[in-house]
């Protein structure tokens, strides 16, 4: 037999159509949507793009895992397996830190930044068609208005993702 709950209406919780988390995530598919298919045709998940995309941003620069994280907002335990994956994949490559040999970092192979550049022109594409449907001068003050929450509500850190 199951039990139903009767849950009274609270006054004190606004409405889940208020719910600005639940509002930021829905923008968020919204845009992913359009990003989803090109990723896949590359074999690659939204995470991994973004390990590979922070990684091509630091310019060759060998990056730790907790700057990873930081700039990605990828917990640990997620960020090691999908280390390991584009390890795997040889899309990036593992070295050992001269100061702490039980640390690593990481960078891009030569398969890791063709698939960026690959990527690249698809993803700017995609860019343009959001900006076009949405307005160039909505996308800016999107950015701004996003930038100025994160400065005014802290930024967040690794010990906050899940």
């Amino acid at each position: 037999m199951t039990e139903s709950i009767t849950l009274a209406k609270s006054e004190s919780m606004r409405s889940f159509a208020r719910s600005l988390p639940m509002a930021l995530l829905k923008a968020r598919e919204s845009v992913m949507v359009r990003f989803r298919p090109m990723l896949r045709a590359h074999g690659l998940t939204e995470q991994q793009w973004r390990v590979l995309r922070a990684m091509f941003a630091a310019g060759g620069r060998r990056l730790r895992p907790m700057e990873m994280a930081q700039m990605t907002f990828i917990s640990m335990p997620s960020l090691s397996r999908l280390l390991k994956t584009l390890e795997v994949k040889e899309l990036i490559t593992r070295s050992r830190l001269a100061d702490d040999l039980r640390g690593s970092e990481f960078s891009l192979t030569q398969a890791g930044c063709t698939i960026v550049e690959e990527i690249a022109p698809s993803s700017e594409a995609t860019y343009a068609e959001i900006e076009s449907l949405v307005g160039h001068a909505e996308v800016e003050q999107l950015y701004r208005v996003l930038e100025q929450v994160v400065q005014r509500l802290g930024e967040p850190s690794t010990a906050d993702l899940e």
